[in-house]
Parts: C-alpha cells; sequence; structure tokens
C-alpha cells in the first residue's frame, strides 16, 4: 500500500527542472527510489533534491540523485514541491509526523515547497490526531523536565524517547532530545502546533498544520488494501 502510494505520487508529481524536498521513513523511502529510477531512464532532467535526514542523503547518493543544502544557490532557500510520509493523517489534511526523529528539517522542507503532498497506507487514517500515535516534540536537552512539565499541564502524558540497540535516549541529528507525548482528549492541532513552540526549549513539534497561519492543506495519496491509490486535496 505505501508503494503503491509512493509511486503514484512521484510519477504525477515530479517534473523535470524542479526542487524537490525528498522526505524520512519507510514510505517516504519509495518516493526517492521512484525519482531515481525515473533519473535513470531519463525520464525526468535537471531535479535538484533537498532531503530531510542523513538516511534520505544516503539513498540519494546510492541512486545518483543530486542533492543540495537549502541555503545552496541551486535551491535558495525555496522548494517547488515536497513529497513525504505521516504517522496520522485527519480528515481534513492535517497531520502528524517525526516517528523518525526527523521532523524539524521534515517541516522546514514542507513549510517552505510551493506544493506539498504525503504518501501513506489507509492505517494512517484517523478521526482526530495525538489520540494514538504519539506526537513528537524536539526539546533542546537542557529543557526536558521544564518542557514536561509543560505539556503535561496541557493534558499529555510525556515519554522520553529512548534508542534502540543503543542505552540512553534518541538523539537527533540536531543533538536533541525527543519527547513523546499522547493526549487523553482530542487536541486543536492548530492552536497546539503554534502553543508547543512557544514554550522555552521547544525546537519543533510534530503537528503539521500549515506554515504560519495560512493553513495549507497537502495533497494525500492512500494506499488502500484494495490496490487502489486513493488521492485528495
Amino acid at each position: 500500500m505505501k508503494e503503491q502510494a509512493a509511486l503514484r505520487a512521484a510519477d504525477e508529481l515530479v517534473t523535470s527542472g524542479i526542487r524537490l524536498g525528498l522526505g524520512t521513513g519507510s514510505t517516504a523511502v519509495h518516493v526517492v527510489r521512484r525519482v531515481g529510477a525515473r533519473l535513470a531512464a531519463g525520464d525526468i532532467k535537471g531535479i535538484r533534491v533537498f532531503a530531510t535526514s542523513f538516511q534520505t542523503e544516503l539513498e540519494c547518493e546510492k541512486l545518483g540523485i543530486p542533492h543540495y543544502g537549502l541555503n545552496s544557490p541551486e535551491l535558495s532557500g525555496g522548494l517547488d514541491l515536497t513529497i513525504d510520509g505521516a504517522d496520522e493523517i485527519d480528515t481534513e489534511n492535517r497531520l502528524i509526523k517525526g516517528g523518525g526523529g526527523a521532523l524539524l528539517i521534515e517541516k522546514l522542507a514542507a513549510y517552505n515547497s510551493g506544493r506539498f503532498a504525503v504518501v501513506a497506507d489507509e492505517g494512517k487514517l484517523v478521526s482526530r490526531l495525538g489520540l494514538r500515535f504519539p506526537v513528537p516534540v524536539e526539546v533542546i536537552p537542557e529543557s526536558r523536565l521544564a518542557v514536561s512539565r509543560a505539556l503535561e499541564k496541557l493534558g499529555a502524558a510525556v515519554t522520553l524517547r529512548e534508542a534502540l540497540r543503543k542505552a540512553g535516549p534518541v538523539i537527533t541529528e540536531h543533538g536533541n532530545l525527543l519527547l513523546d507525548i499522547v493526549f487523553r482528549e482530542a487536541p486543536d492541532p492548530e492552536e497546539l502546533e503554534e502553543y508547543i513552540n512557544r514554550i522555552p526549549g521547544v525546537v519543533e513539534n510534530g503537528f503539521f498544520t500549515g506554515p504560519w497561519g495560512r493553513r495549507i492543506r497537502p495533497r494525500v495519496y492512500i494506499g488502500r488494501s484494495s490496490g487502489a491509490v486513493e488521492s485528495r486535496d
């Protein structure tokens, strides 16, 4: 389901010459591989890619996809299109992202793109965000306890994300910690995205509702168990 959604998005949206943001995770990697295959076949040319994580950079290098920093002259701080995955998608195409720990750069890419698309399987669809899949909050290490207390006052259960096959917490690519929060009652994701980021010590959070009040929603490609792919704006 993930792969079918990714293939359709990459085929429909990626064209020659664009500045393209490529996301992180088990679904987004199918987009990266499709873009690489289309480049190798000569179907598309001249794209300039921004990778949202070290994992995605490595995949681009393996496939011969040219990638650049967002501050580079090739990208000049902006993108034409970003394609990424999601952990939860509600009925208004608002998202929770960051299960892979790359939420900061994923949001930087998404919110500086002319278009934003998300690929996912039908299991990611929910009626309300934040009740099942944890919302990640990236914090500087010194603020861990202070931010945890502030989030608990909002009615969230807070857990420090622990690493697998490594003793201790997950450390992001920018040297920060991740707090995973789950709400007992359905929150207002638009209000909380802005509010959480105002807590001192918070770097970014995993609600994706639109940049700076513009409320831009992504186009979502949903892979169904029937084999069909649903597209919704």
